[in-house]
C-alpha cells in the first residue's frame, strides 16, 4: 500500500492549480457573477470628519433615470443587530442608523439604480448640510491622550530601568505612517434576499464562515440561512478579515428594492472604508554591555484608532520575544481620533514593531562597533524570553548565514558612506522578523471516488498565496497520487469549517487536516484489501467512494512550546548623492518557517512580502489634510506603491527544517514574516550607504538631501 512520506512533496514544484483559470479570465470574482434581476449600488460619503447631518437632499437623485432607491438614515429599515450595542459587528459603524458623522468619507447614503452608470450619476446629486464638530486627526498631537485598551498591554520583566545604567545606550523615537492595503481587487458584494430570513451573498472575504456568522448576527437570522460565496479573492492583506458597513448597506438595499444589489467600492472608498495599518509612534531604549549583551529594553508604542472602536495592535511585543534580555518593559497604547477604524494589515503589529526594534539594534551595533549579525547572535536564544518555554523549532541562526552568504555581506563596509559604485553610494542592511505560529481548528472532508479522483472540501478562502495548490501538493504526496486527480473545493460557507485566511495559520491548520484526512483514507483502504490502485480497490469492494471527515486542532503541544516563524532580510541599496533617490539593488529573504510544502507558491509569498516591505520603507504614506480630516492621496496616482521598475532581484531562501512539534506536517506560516523586518533592513541599508538615519517612514529623497556624503 502506498502511503506517501513526510519529506518535501515530489509535487512541490507544481504550478498553481487555479493559474490557468486566473490568467484566462475564467476565474470569477465576487463582482463578476450573473444574478437574475441584478441592480447596482453606489455609496455617498460625508465631506466632514466629525459632526451631524443637519439635512440631506436626495430628491434630485431619486428623480434621476433608472434610480430605484436612495437610502439614508432617514428612511432605512431597521437592522435588528443594531438595536443592541453588543451586537454591532467589530469594526462597523451602524450604517444609516443615525445622523452622526465620525470620519470623513463615512457612507451616509446608498443610491441603487438599474445600471452602475446611472447609480454613479445619481450619487453625485446627493447633497448634505452638516453641523460641524471640532475634529482631531493628528496622532502626534494626541499622544498624551493615549490609553491601554486591555490590561495585558503593559508588560514588565526584571528591572525596567536596567537600560539606563548600561555602558552603551540607544534611545530613539520611530514613526510609521498609515498604510493602505490596496489589493488589485476592490471590495465587492452581490447581496440577495432569498426569503425574509434567508440570504445569499457573493462577497470578497478572507473567511466565509466568519462573514456568515457576522451577517446572521447583524440581521438576527439563523446562521445556516446565510450562504457566503468567495471562491476567488484578488488580494486582501487583512482588509477582508471582517464585515464592513458597505456589506450591510448592500443587504439593506437588497431588502428595500427586493432585488439583488451589487456594490463595488471605488478605489477612493478603499482608502476610507475598509481599514489600514494604523499610524504609530514608538519609543525604544536599549542598554547593552560593551561586548554587546543586552541589559535592558524599553519599547512603548501608541497607535491611532477611531472614535468608535478600540482597535489595538501590539508593536512592542516583539521586544519581549525576539532576543535574550532579562529586563524588558513594553506598552501598547492607542489614541482615539476622528478617523475610520484601522484593521489588521499583513504582519500586524510585528511589522511596525520590528521596524523600530531592528533599526534601534542597528544603531546600537554602530555604537558598539559590532557587526549587526554578530550582535544578534550574541543575544540569540532557543528559549522564549517571555514564557520560558523552549521554541517548538527555531533555526534562525541558519537563516542568518544563508542570507549573509547570498547577499555578499562580507562586501559590506562598517563605515557609513564609504562604499560607492558608478557615482552612487552603496549600503548593506539586514533585519530580522518574527510572528506567532498558530494552529487553528479546521475540518476537511476527503472523498476518494472509484474513478481515482480525490475531492477535498473545506470552507477556507484563498486571498492569493496558493492555498489550493499547497493542499493538492500535500495530499498528492501523502496518498502518492497524481496532482491532476485531486480537486480542492473552498470559499463556500456550506463546506466544513475552516479559519479565516489571516495570521499565517492556514498551512498549519487546514494543511494538518488535509494530511490527517489522507492518512485516515489510507487506513480505510488498508482495511478493504491489498492493492496499489485505490480506485481498483473500491471497485473490487463495489464501493462508489470512500469518505472521511476530519476535525483537526492543536493539542497539548501549545502548553509545552513557544511557537513562532522567523525571518531575516538582507538588502543592498544605491543612493544617489545629488538627488537622494534610493534604488533597491538586491534583496535576499530567508524564511525559517518549518517544512516547505509548495516551493513555488512559498517563493511567491516571500517575494510579495518583500515588495510590500519595500513599499513600507520607501513610498507608502496615507496623508491627511488635518484642517478637514480628509485624505489627500486616496488614489493610486498619489499614494505610491512599488512597481516593476522599483523592484530588484529578490532571492527567496528557506531553512526548510520541519517543526513537527507544532503540527504533523511540520509546516508553519510565512505570509507575515515575508514582510516583517523588511522595512528595517532597508532603513539600515540606507544608513550604511549615507550615514543618515531616517526614523520616520517612508524614506523619501527630501529626508536625505542636504546631508549626503560627497562622491568623488
Amino acid at each position: 500500500m502506498r502511503t506517501g512520506s513526510n519529506s518535501i512533496p515530489s509535487s512541490g514544484g507544481m504550478s498553481r492549480v487555479d493559474g490557468r483559470l486566473k490568467v484566462t479570465g475564467a476565474a470569477k470574482y465576487s463582482a463578476e457573477y450573473e444574478v437574475k434581476g441584478l441592480t447596482y449600488g453606489v455609496l455617498v460619503g460625508s465631506t466632514i470628519a466629525k459632526g451631524t447631518i443637519k439635512s440631506i437632499d436626495i430628491k434630485r437623485a431619486e428623480r434621476a433615470p433608472g434610480v430605484l432607491a436612495v437610502i439614508t438614515h432617514l428612511n432605512s429599515p431597521k437592522v435588528p443587530g443594531y438595536q443592541s450595542a453588543n451586537n454591532t459587528p467589530k469594526g462597523q459603524i451602524r450604517i444609516f442608523y443615525d445622523n452622526k458623522i465620525v470620519y470623513n468619507g463615512q457612507p451616509m447614503a446608498l443610491v441603487i439604480a438599474n445600471t452602475f452608470e446611472r447609480a454613479l450619476y445619481a450619487a453625485s446629486l446627493v447633497t448634505a448640510q452638516y453641523n460641524n464638530g471640532e475634529h482631531q486627526t493628528r496622532l502626534t498631537d494626541n499622544l498624551q491622550a493615549a490609553f491601554s485598551p486591555k490590561d495585558d498591554n503593559e508588560y514588565k520583566r526584571g528591572d525596567p530601568d536596567a537600560w539606563r545604567s548600561a555602558p552603551v545606550k540607544v534611545e530613539q523615537e520611530y514613526l510609521l505612517p498609515s498604510e493602505v492595503h490596496n489589493p488589485m481587487e476592490m471590495h465587492a458584494i452581490i447581496a440577495r434576499w432569498d426569503a425574509e430570513d434567508k440570504i445569499t451573498v457573493w462577497d470578497k472575504t478572507q473567511g466565509v464562515k466568519d462573514t456568515q456568522t457576522n451577517i446572521a448576527l447583524t440581521f438576527k437570522i439563523p446562521t445556516e440561512n446565510v450562504q457566503v460565496n468567495s471562491r476567488f479573492v484578488g488580494g486582501a492583506f487583512g482588509n477582508a478579515l471582517q464585515v464592513w458597513p458597505h456589506e450591510i448597506a448592500a443587504l439593506i438595499g437588497a431588502k428595500v428594492v427586493k432585488r439583488p444589489v451589487k456594490l463595488v467600492l471605488s478605489r477612493t472608498d478603499m482608502f476610507t472604508s475598509v481599514g489600514y495599518r494604523p499610524h504609530t509612534w514608538q519609543k525604544i531604549a536599549i542598554g547593552a554591555t560593551a561586548d554587546g549583551k543586552l541589559l535592558g529594553i524599553n519599547h512603548h508604542a501608541v497607535g491611532q484608532t477611531s472614535a468608535y472602536e478600540d482597535f489595538a495592535e501590539a508593536p512592542a511585543d516583539v521586544s519581549r520575544q525576539l532576543y535574550a534580555c532579562a529586563n524588558v518593559a513594553t506598552s501598547n497604547k492607542i489614541s482615539s481620533l476622528d478617523i475610520g477604524s484601522p484593521v489588521w494589515m499583513r504582519g500586524p503589529g510585528y511589522a511596525t514593531g520590528c521596524f523600530a526594534l531592528e533599526s534601534a539594534l542597528d544603531e546600537l551595533s554602530y555604537q558598539l562597533n559590532i557587526d549587526p549579525i554578530e550582535l544578534r547572535m550574541r543575544n540569540y536564544t532557543d528559549v522564549d524570553p517571555e514564557s520560558g518555554k523552549p521554541f517548538s523549532g527555531k533555526f534562525l541562526s541558519d537563516a542568518y548565514k544563508l542570507g549573509a552568504d547570498d547577499i555578499g555581506w562580507s562586501n559590506r563596509s562598517s563605515k557609513p558612506g564609504s562604499l560607492t559604485k558608478d557615482g552612487w553610494l552603496v549600503g548593506y542592511g539586514m533585519a530580522g522578523g518574527v510572528f506567532v505560529a498558530d494552529r487553528e481548528p479546521a475540518t476537511v472532508r476527503a472523498t476518494f471516488t472509484d474513478r481515482g479522483k480525490l475531492i477535498l472540501q473545506t470552507a477556507v478562502s484563498d486571498i492569493g498565496p496558493g492555498t489550493a495548490t499547497a493542499m493538492v501538493a500535500l495530499a498528492a504526496d501523502t496518498l502518492n497520487i497524481a496532482t491532476e486527480n485531486i480537486r480542492f473545493d473552498m470559499g463556500d460557507s456550506s463546506l466544513p469549517p475552516a479559519p479565516q485566511q489571516g495570521g499565517s495559520t492556514i498551512m498549519s491548520s487546514v494543511g494538518s487536516a488535509v494530511f490527517l484526512a489522507c492518512k485516515q483514507l489510507i487506513e480505510k483502504f488498508k482495511a478493504l484489501g491489498d492493492s496499489s490502485d485505490y480506485a481498483q480497490l473500491l471497485k473490487q469492494n463495489k464501493l462508489p467512494k470512500l469518505e472521511v471527515l476530519i476535525d483537526s486542532k492543536a493539542g497539548t503541544e501549545v502548553d509545552k512550546y513557544a511557537m513562532y516563524s522567523w525571518s531575516v532580510h538582507y538588502v543592498v541599496v544605491h543612493v544617489h548623492p545629488v538627488t537622494g533617490v534610493v534604488k533597491m539593488e538586491k534583496v535576499t529573504c530567508v524564511a525559517d518557517s518549518g517544512r516547505i510544502i509548495s516551493p513555488k507558491t512559498a517563493r511567491s509569498q516571500i517575494i510579495g512580502g518583500a515588495i510590500m516591505g519595500i513599499g513600507m520603507a520607501l513610498m507608502e504614506e496615507a496623508v491627511i489634510d488635518h484642517r478637514y480630516g480628509r485624505l489627500m492621496n486616496a488614489n493610486l496616482g498619489d499614494y505610491h506603491v512599488p512597481v516593476n521598475a522599483d523592484i530588484p532581484q529578490i532571492n527567496a531562501l528557506f531553512v526548510n527544517k520541519a517543526d513537527t512539534n507544532i503540527n504533523p506536517i511540520g509546516a508553519k506560516g510565512m505570509g507575515e514574516i515575508a514582510l516583517i523586518g523588511m522595512a528595517g533592513a532597508v532603513a539600515n541599508a540606507v544608513y550604511n550607504a549615507t550615514g543618515i538615519r531616517v526614523r520616520d517612514l517612508p524614506i523619501t529623497p527630501d529626508k536625505l538631501l542636504g546631508a549626503l556624503p560627497h562622491v568623488a
